[in-house]
């Protein structure tokens, strides 16, 4: 943006953004935050007083483009008689959509959050010509990644980092592919370097971002290729390397990471997880569905078997490890002998929790051009039940193990239901709450769990271990 644009306004110039969607458009609205920030736009909470609205959008869930949708419809009258302000912008994944043409002014892909400000001012110039130009140079230069980060919020102590964009997998249920593009990854020292210096900020916790962290490959450039890991070539650095470097360089930091594919996680990744006590106890482990035949028309390069003999790795190298999934019902083809065999998964693996879903097509994806969404409507709804329902038997099952136990908890904020109570997470990735005391936000502290629901570990700070 050129340096006079914002000062020739008469009045600060306001913008409000709204985030739908995954702990990926989290991270990525913090770091438009943080752009637009060091812009000289100012963020506001009220619509009214807004110059800019940006809504950062999803494509994964048809439900999440649903509400995109209504929100906009509620938002029409903020844009009566034709007026210039507020600019209304979409940005991320629905960013392709001719949807809202009628009601939006601009639109920016989440690979082009750098350029924010020059497409504002752009808009403001009513340049469609450059607006063209801009977005052909976006599209060819983004051949790496560079590694976007967010503003510091001192009201946080836990954030997000992406470390890779994109996805080469296509599973065939996926847009992905199509709104982010082929998966690259950032650079582990720009990497090590601004975790450092999040850690010198005040933040305590650090959760790894990528469409599938492990696939992280770092050789000099970004775009992945087809290539062979040497272990003894330390150019090369793989996740279990990029983790190691990390927990090791950072060790009172909490690492996390998300979100995994089967076919990807290595045994020197779990290794890695055991070897540090800075990275936390739990792993994201989406498997979509326990049938081999729906998994083969997903594109999921594993089998039930392979996965089962992953997890079974897990518990073994790292037995307190809790595990948590994704699962899609009601996919192209699915008869009820493939729901039942996703309910025999779970019985044999007991997730400690889950997302799941039943499956919207996604325009532009495999399964929309060439498989037949031919499960009706009500059986996916009955399918998602019985997982639900049996997803919240197994949490309850796991969530007791935990009674009488001392967890150690870092204490993220006030608790949504009593502001008399802390919470926070424990290594596993699960939320604990308790009685305040002496104590305060990004502190670690002992807590002994007295009760549980099916989400949540109640205790109190337990004296004895935080002495």
């Amino acid at each position: 943006m050129k340096k006079n644009f914002l000062s020739t306004l008469k009045t600060p110039f306001f913008y409000y953004i709204e985030s739908y969607g995954c702990h990926m458009n989290t991270s990525d609205t913090e770091i438009i935050i943080s752009i637009l920030s060091k812009n000289g736009f100012l963020l506001t909470n009220n619509l009214k007083k807004a110059h800019i609205i940006l809504l950062n959008t999803c494509a994964i869930r048809k439900k999440a483009e649903l509400s995109i949708e209504k929100r906009l419809d509620n938002l029409r009258y903020l844009k009566s008689n034709n007026q210039k302000i507020p600019l209304f912008g979409i940005l991320g994944c629905l960013s392709k959509s001719e949807k809202y043409s009628n009601l939006i002014d601009f639109s920016i892909g989440p690979n082009s959050y750098r350029k924010i400000p020059d497409i504002i001012r752009l808009v403001m110039m009513n340049d469609e010509k450059k607006i063209k130009i801009h977005f052909y140079y976006l599209i060819i230069k983004m051949k790496h990644m560079k590694i976007l980060v967010p503003i510091h919020n001192k009201k946080k102590i836990t954030t997000f980092l992406s470390i890779t964009r994109g996805c080469d997998n296509m599973c065939t249920f996926c847009i992905v592919p199509f709104t982010r593009g082929r998966e690259r990854s950032s650079s582990p020292y720009s990497i090590i370097k601004e975790c450092e210096n999040l850690y010198e900020k005040g933040y305590k916790e650090v959760t790894l971002l990528g469409q599938n962290v492990d696939s992280y490959l770092w050789f000099g450039g970004g775009l992945k290729k087809k290539i062979k890991i040497d272990n003894s070539n330390e150019k090369i650095i793989d996740f279990s390397r990029l983790l190691d470097l990390l927990a090791s360089k950072i060790p009172f930091m909490r690492i996390r990471f998300s979100t995994s594919n089967p076919h990807d996680m290595s045994d020197r990744v779990i290794e890695v997880i055991s070897k540090h006590s800075n990275i936390c106890k739990h792993i994201h482990l989406p498997v979509q569905s326990g049938s081999n035949k729906i998994l083969k028309l997903m594109n999921r390069k594993y089998t039930i078997e392979k996965y089962l003999s992953l997890i079974q790795k897990i518990r073994s190298i790292v037995p307190e490890c809790s595990i948590s999934h994704d699962i899609i019902t009601g996919f192209c083809n699915e008869e009820e002998e493939d729901h039942l065999e996703t309910i025999s998964l779970m019985n044999k693996v007991k997730y400690d929790y889950g997302y799941m879903f039943s499956y919207s097509p996604r325009p532009g994806t495999y399964a929309y051009k060439k498989l037949k969404d031919n499960v009706p409507e009500n059986v996916k709804k009955r399918r998602l039940k019985e997982i639900i329902d049996l997803q919240r038997i197994h949490s309850i099952f796991r969530m007791k193990k935990y009674l009488g136990t001392i967890q150690e908890v870092l204490i993220e904020g006030k608790s949504k239901k009593n502001n008399q109570d802390w919470y926070g997470r424990n290594t596993q990735n699960i939320v604990v709450v308790f009685p305040k005391k002496l104590s305060k936000i990004g502190e670690t502290v002992f807590v002994k769990i007295t009760n549980c629901t099916s989400a949540t570990l109640i205790g109190k700070i337990d004296d004895n271990e935080n002495k």
